[in-house]
C-alpha cells in the first residue's frame, strides 16, 4: 500500500526543463561543495607535516580533528536554519566568507591552541553552507529530476577531498603545510564576487515568505518565460503554514513528520559515523596491517572517489525508485564491502577495490540521504530539516573516529576494527526500510499538510517511484 494524498498543484519549477539558469546554480552550488570538501579534509593530509615541524606526537591531533568535527557539527545546528529565516543565499555568502577566511587565518597558526581555535571556526562556515547549498539545488531542481541534481552536485564534496589529496603533497613539498591552508583560503574568497552576483535567492522561499511579485517576477521569468507569477506563488501557498513565526525545530516534528525525522537522523548519525571512521582511520588501519603507507593514503582518496561514482549512479535510481529501497539496499551492501576492506589487506589490488565499493556505498549513500533529507520538509523549514540532520550526523562524525580509537587502544587487530564499521552500516540500512514502511501508513489527511506543493507523495515526496524521468 503507497501513500496517497491530494496532489497538489504543479508550479513552473515541477515541469520545467532544467534550463541554464537551473544549471548555473547546481553549478555554484556544487564549487562551493568542492571547496568545502578540500577544507574540510585539509587537516588530515597535512597533520603528519605539522606533528614533524612542531615536534609533536601525531596522536596529538585527535583534538585538532574532534574541533572541526564540533564546528562542523554547531554550524549545521545554529546557522545553517537560520536561512528558512533570512535567506539561503545570505547565509551562502556568509559562511562561505567565513571559512575562507578562517581556513586562511589557519596558515597563520603557530600553535596546537590556533589550530585547535581556527579548525572550530573553519568547521562552523563548512557546516552552515552545507544544508543550504542541499535547500537551494533542491528548491531550483524539476521535481522529476531532484534527487540527481542534489546527488550530482553534492558530488563536489567527496570530489574536493580527492583534489585535495592529489595536490597537498606537491603543495606541502614545494612550499609548506601552510600552502594548502592558503589555497583553501584564498579559493572560496575568489568565488564570493561570483556567488555575490550570480547566486539568486531561492525563489520559492520568496513567494512563501511575502516576497514582491517583482522579486519573484524577475526570477521566475528566467526559468520559465511563459510562467504567471500569480499562479506560482499560488502553487505554493500551502506551505505558508510553515512559515509561521515561531521555533522551526518543535516543525520537524509537526503534521506527521516526527517518526520520519527520528528515523532520518538514525540514517545521517550511522551513514556519517561508518564515513568519518573510515576517512580517519583508514590510513593508519591499513597501515598497521603492514601495507606501505602510501597505499594506505592511495585507498583513502579511491574511497573518496568511489562516492563520487556512488552518487552519480544513486542518483538516477532514487529519482526513478523509491528512495527508502535504494538507499536500504545501499547501506546493507556497504556493510558487505566494509568486510571486504577488513579482509582485503593482504592484497594491495583487492582492497583498492574494496575501499572504491565502500566508498561508494558509504559516502554515496550519504550523499542520497542528503537528497531525501531536502525533499522530506517544506521550503519554510527546509533549511533547518536539513541542517539538523547533518548536525546529528555531525555526532556520528565525531564519534566513529573515537570509537576507532579506543578498539585501537583495546588492542584490536585492524581487521576487527575495520570490520566493525559493518554494524552501523546495517543500522542505517534498517532505519532507511523502516521509514518506507512507516511513511506508508501515514493517513492521508495528516499527509495532506505535511507534504509541500513541490513534492509527490508516492511514494516519497519529491520523488517518483518507478516512473522514467
Amino acid at each position: 500500500m503507497h501513500i496517497t494524498s491530494k496532489a497538489p498543484e504543479a508550479g513552473p519549477l515541477e515541469t520545467s526543463r532544467l534550463g541554464p539558469m537551473q544549471l548555473g546554480v547546481i553549478a555554484l552550488c556544487a564549487l562551493i561543495a568542492l571547496l568545502d570538501g578540500f577544507d574540510t579534509q585539509a587537516i588530515g593530509y597535512v597533520a603528519p607535516n605539522i606533528a614533524e615541524e612542531w615536534g609533536i606526537k601525531p596522536s596529538a591531533f585527535g583534538p585538532i580533528f574532534s574541533a572541526g568535527l564540533f564546528g562542523l557539527m554547531a554550524g549545521a545546528f545554529a546557522i545553517g536554519p537560520l536561512a528558512d529565516k533570512v535567506g539561503r543565499r545570505k547565509v551562502i555568502l556568509f559562511s562561505t566568507a567565513a571559512f575562507g577566511l578562517a581556513a586562511l587565518a589557519t596558515a597563520l597558526a603557530e600553535t596546537m591552541q590556533h589550530l585547535l581555535l581556527l579548525r572550530f571556526l573553519t568547521g562552523i562556515g563548512l557546516g552552515a553552507v552545507l544544508p543550504n547549498i542541499i535547500a537551494l539545488t533542491s528548491e531550483y531542481a524539476p521535481a522529476r529530476l531532484r534527487a540527481t541534481a542534489v546527488m550530482v552536485m553534492f558530488c563536489g564534496f567527496p570530489l574536493g577531498s580527492t583534489i585535495g589529496g592529489l595536490i597537498s603533497a606537491p603543495l606541502m613539498e614545494a612550499y609548506s603545510w601552510r600552502a594548502v591552508f592558503i589555497m583553501g583560503g584564498v579559493a572560496p574568497l575568489a568565488l564570493l564576487p561570483l556567488l555575490l552576483f550570480s547566486l539568486p535567492e531561492s525563489v520559492r522561499l520568496l513567494a512563501v515568505r511575502g516576497g514582491t511579485e517583482q522579486q519573484i517576477g524577475r526570477i521566475l521569468k528566467r526559468i520559465s518565460p511563459d510562467a504567471s507569477v500569480a499562479e506560482f506563488i499560488a502553487s505554493v501557498h500551502a506551505e505558508k503554514t510553515g512559515a509561521q513565526e515561531g521555533l522551526t525545530v518543535p516543525k520537524l516534528f509537526a503534521d506527521g513528520r516526527a517518526t520520519s525525522t527520528i528515523l532520518l537522523w538514525v540514517i545521517f548519525f550511522m551513514s556519517l559515523l561508518v564515513y568519518y571512521f573510515l576517512v580517519n582511520w583508514l590510513p593508519t588501519l591499513i597501515k598497521a596491517s603492514g601495507l606501505p603507507l602510501s597505499l594506505a593514503i592511495i585507498c583513502t582518496a579511491t574511497l573518496n572517489l568511489g562516492g563520487v561514482v556512488g552518487a552519480i549512479v544513486l542518483a538516477r535510481l532514487l529519482d526513478r525508485f523509491s528512495p527508502f529501497l535504494i538507499l536500504g539496499l545501499t547501506y546493507a551492501a556497504t556493510a558487505v564491502f566494509v568486510a571486504m576492506v577488513a579482509y582485503g589487506t593482504t592484497s594491495a589490488g583487492f582492497l583498492m577495490v574494496a575501499a572504491a565499493l565502500a566508498g561508494f556505498g558509504a559516502a554515496g549513500g550519504q550523499i542520497g540521504s542528503n537528497a531525501l533529507a531536502a525533499t522530506l520538509y517544506p521550503t519554510a523549514i527546509r533549511a533547518t530539516g536539513v541542517g539538523w540532520a547533518l548536525g546529528v550526523g555531525r555526532i556520528g562524525a565525531i564519534t566513529g573516529p573515537l570509537i576507532a580509537g579506543a578498539l585501537l587502544a583495546e588492542d584490536w587487530s585492524p581487521k576487527a576494527i575495520i570490520l566493525s564499521a559493518a554494524i552501523p552500516s546495517l543500522a542505517a540500512s534498517a532505519a532507511a526500510f523502516l521509514m518506507g514502511a512507516t511513511r506508508r501508513t501515514i493517513p492521508p489527511e495528516r499527509l495532506d499538510r505535511a507534504i509541500s506543493t513541490s513534492e509527490v507523495a508516492e511514494p516519497a515526496p519529491a520523488f517518483h517511484h518507478g516512473a522514467a524521468p
